[in-house]
């Protein structure tokens, strides 16, 4: 028990020793860490750019150094050894070289040594601050921050938009380099109580012309004001801007001008290969078309002018499958998806992407083989921006080409002038296939694709007319029905804007040397419409001038006084204006209206369909049924041949043109006989209610012939036979009978006898009066007839009257 006592309390001692002494190396360690930024800091002055051949050369720390050799930077640009030493020693610097020259280095390095020097800490808050004008630029930024810079103890935070903005504001106090773009950052400043970038050290701008540009002024002002002005600032990009605006925007007072290249024979690297070929605005399609499908082995970025042009021709060559994985990358994506796109596009080598200016800026795709610019760029700068995506780095190799329309070949001239070397070229007319056919087809099949045809169309016209540089962009001088049928539209789209502008377009009238003649014309002009006036004034003083035509008249002639040329006037002729400007305004009800009209935009489809979607109304759908009652779910798939059934089911891209011509025939043949079927049906429809009419009257026939007594004519007109021949009860059951037979008279007598005994009894004569007469010729043969008789020789005798 003693020695297990006796051990406990050695293990105890022990402990706190190993305590005392794990406390102690921390002491060492930040002493260590001391000496090392003395001795780092005190090298800072002695950097020679020249005598620099690594990274090892330069007083970098440990962590730094060994961030760069796992990433297998082992020798510095041109660039990084110029720029990184005027940073370390805490210079501005305006950085300016070529395209994939390893400027991201070149201001991340500075970073990592600025705040490793200066012990910064999370709680410190920001201390660096790197603003780019795209969201892949600033991802891409970010990844290589984490790879050389994973070692050191600094958080890093990447802010942009099309992300969580909750998830930003909770870590924003927490981040010590921030790279971001302009618009989330300015957001974060203005709503986020827990941004601080009072201690600010380093500002950089990446792509600095492009941060400062016209798009960018507002943001970027409110951004600086923001910001401390006791700061370093780095400024990188391809194609430096040296306004002083701009330069004093950003407070920089003597800033070092670092260009490595600008002595350089070129612009661009050395290792690219530069050609551009002059083609109508129809063949642009066919052309692209037939380059992916003889380079289906390369990859090749295609660059466009607008988001629209980008989307259309993605689904368009997604349908026509050329045999290569196709992406698109533009603005109007999803955030996640662009971002997906990006790293598709740098990991696979067998590719095209469709891209509009937003990949153009600093984005280090890897081993590009082409670059294709299918519309014009719009200045120099873009075309360096845009051509630099290949040849990228010490041994990049690469090609770029450039579409022009022949009015827009004069940007030419400015690329050699900015020591550009480009060389024409022309394209081989028999390796051009262009399918037209395929593209229309696609079109009048696919709702959706058209519509997309039709943006596209009009987005293109616009950023034309929206070009600075009119010499070379001129919206009159495309042939907008040609480029309309190369997109697959066979009738070209309403260009609402243009018209609209060209409604206000006055040409420049030019100033001519005979303005006094004109002005003595104009005047002789007026002098006679007042002279006929005159003579005709007393012709019109008899007739009455309604108000209206008076007013009317006023404002026509308004604009035509001339208040020089009266005749009370012509003794001061020495005082008379020989041309004066007086702009006479129209009345101000006509302007109101104007105003009115103005105000009332038309009504478009476009908008109603709009306005349809948001309220997301179901339109009405139209159901074809069969001659059995059954619905048909597809009518395409209601056909009879066999060659119809097999066409329908192929998956082919577009229409076969000639194929469909023998399925319609096919199907022709058993549409007529579907249609003789049809007219031998209502022939038969039609006999049959013929014949049923028929039948019908017959039995109306009938039915009148055998009508009961109430149906039957009126008798009550006749003698009474039993005052005549007196009372007989045996003749009373034959006198019902002879009712009965007498009822199948004519439509004739039945309508005139009732009249005659109306008119006997409205004249108040008794029926007695009238019987004698019938009496006297009845009385002779009385003897020998009988009653049924006597009363059939009456009837006869009145139907012969």
């Amino acid at each position: 028990m003693k020695q297990n006592k006796k051990e406990e309390k050695a293990m105890q001692q022990k402990s706190k020793k190993d305590k005392f002494k794990l406390y102690k190396p921390k002491k060492k360690k930040s002493s260590e860490e001391d000496a090392a930024i003395q001795y780092l800091q005190a090298q800072y002055d002695k950097i020679n750019p020249d005598a620099i051949k690594t990274f090892k050369d330069f007083p970098l720390s440990q962590k730094t150094l060994k961030g760069l050799k796992d990433n297998n930077y082992v020798t510095p640009t041109e660039i990084q050894r110029q720029a990184i030493g005027y940073a370390l020693q805490g210079k501005d610097i305006l950085g300016a070289a070529k395209t994939g020259s390893g400027k991201t280095l070149a201001f991340l390095i500075p970073i990592l040594e600025n705040l490793f020097c200066k012990k910064w800490t999370r709680l410190d808050g920001v201390g660096a601050l790197v603003i780019s004008p795209t969201r892949e630029l600033a991802y891409q930024i970010y990844e290589t921050l984490r790879k050389v810079g994973g070692l050191h103890d600094f958080s890093a935070g990447l802010i942009i938009g099309g992300q969580n903005l909750k998830f930003e504001r909770k870590r924003m106090d927490q981040i010590n380099i921030l790279i971001c773009t302009p618009g989330r950052l300015l957001q974060h400043m203005d709503e986020n109580p827990l941004f601080d970038c009072s201690h600010l050290q380093i500002l950089v701008l990446d792509e600095a012309d492009r941060c400062l540009d016209m798009g960018f002024e507002t943001t970027m002002n409110a951004i600086i004001e923001n910001l401390p002005q006791e700061r370093q600032t780095l400024l990188f990009s391809a194609t430096q801007t040296k306004s002083v605006k701009d330069l004093a925007r950003l407070s920089l007072s003597f800033p070092t001008y670092v260009a490595p290249h600008e002595q350089a024979e070129t612009v661009t690297p050395e290792s690219l290969q530069q050609s551009y070929i002059v083609c109508e605005i129809d063949e642009k399609i066919g052309i692209l078309w037939s380059f992916i499908r003889n380079h289906l082995k390369q990859k090749v970025l295609v660059f466009m002018a607008t988001c629209k042009q980008v989307k259309y021709t993605y689904d368009l060559f997604c349908k026509l499958r050329p045999g290569v994985s196709l992406l698109a990358l533009y603005g109007t994506l999803h955030q996640e998806k662009r971002e997906r796109i990006y790293n598709e596009f740098c990991r696979k080598s067998n590719v095209v992407l469709f891209a509009t200016d937003l990949a153009s800026r600093g984005l280090d795709f890897p081993h590009v083989n082409w670059v294709i610019q299918m519309d014009c760029p719009e200045d120099v700068e873009t075309y360096i921006h845009r051509a630099g995506r290949t040849a990228r780095g010490v041994f990049g190799k690469g090609e770029g080409l450039l579409m022009l329309l022949p009015h827009e070949e004069k940007i030419v001239e400015d690329l050699k002038k900015s020591k550009i070397p480009i060389n024409k070229i022309a394209v081989d007319p028999s390796k051009v296939v262009a399918p037209q056919r395929k593209i229309e087809g696609l079109l009048s099949d696919n709702t959706e694709l058209k519509q997309t045809a039709q943006r596209a169309f009009v987005s293109y016209v616009k950023s034309i007319f929206l070009m600075k540089n009119k010499e070379i962009f001129n919206v009159h001088l495309l042939d907008t029905d040609a480029y309309a049928r190369s997109l697959g539209l066979i009738v070209p789209p309403r260009i609402r804007f243009l018209h609209k502008n060209l409604k206000g377009y006055n040409p420049p009238k030019k100033e001519s040397d005979n303005a006094e003649n004109e002005d003595v014309l104009d005047k002789l002009k007026t002098k006679a419409e007042n002279d006929a006036g005159t003579d005709q004034s007393s012709d019109e003083e008899e007739k009455p001038i309604p108000q209206e035509k008076k007013n009317k008249k006023l404002t026509k002639e308004l604009p035509k006084f001339d208040f020089h040329n009266d005749a009370d006037s012509e003794e001061d002729e020495f005082l008379q204006v020989k041309k004066a400007n007086v702009d006479v305004k129209p009345p101000i009800e006509e302007e109101e209206q104007n105003i009115t009209k103005k105000k009332k935009k038309p009504l478009t489809k476009a908008a109603v369909a709009k306005k349809l979607l948001k309220k997301k109304i179901k339109v009405n759908t139209q159901v074809k049924f069969t001659e059995d009652g059954e619905a048909i779910e597809d009518e395409k798939k209601d056909v009879k041949s066999d060659l119809a059934k097999q066409f329908i089911n192929e998956d082919v891209g577009g229409i076969d043109i000639e194929k469909a011509k023998e399925v319609l025939k096919e199907e022709d043949k058993y549409d007529k006989i579907r249609f003789r079927e049809k007219v031998k049906a209502k022939h038969k429809e039609q006999k049959r209610k013929l014949k049923n009419k028929k039948k019908e009257e017959a039995e109306e026939q009938d039915d009148f012939g055998s009508q009961s007594e109430s149906d039957g004519p009126d008798l009550s007109w006749l003698p009474d036979p039993d005052k005549i021949y007196g009372k007989k009860d045996s003749g009373s059951e034959k006198e019902d009978q002879s009712h009965t037979e007498d009822n199948s008279d004519s439509e004739e007598e039945k309508y005139h006898r009732p009249l005659k005994h109306k008119l006997v009894e409205s004249k108040g004569i008794p029926q007695d009066s009238v019987a004698p007469r019938k009496k006297k010729k009845l009385k002779d043969i009385s003897g020998s007839l009988s009653i049924q008789e006597a009363e059939a020789l009456a009837m006869r005798l009145l139907q012969s009257q």
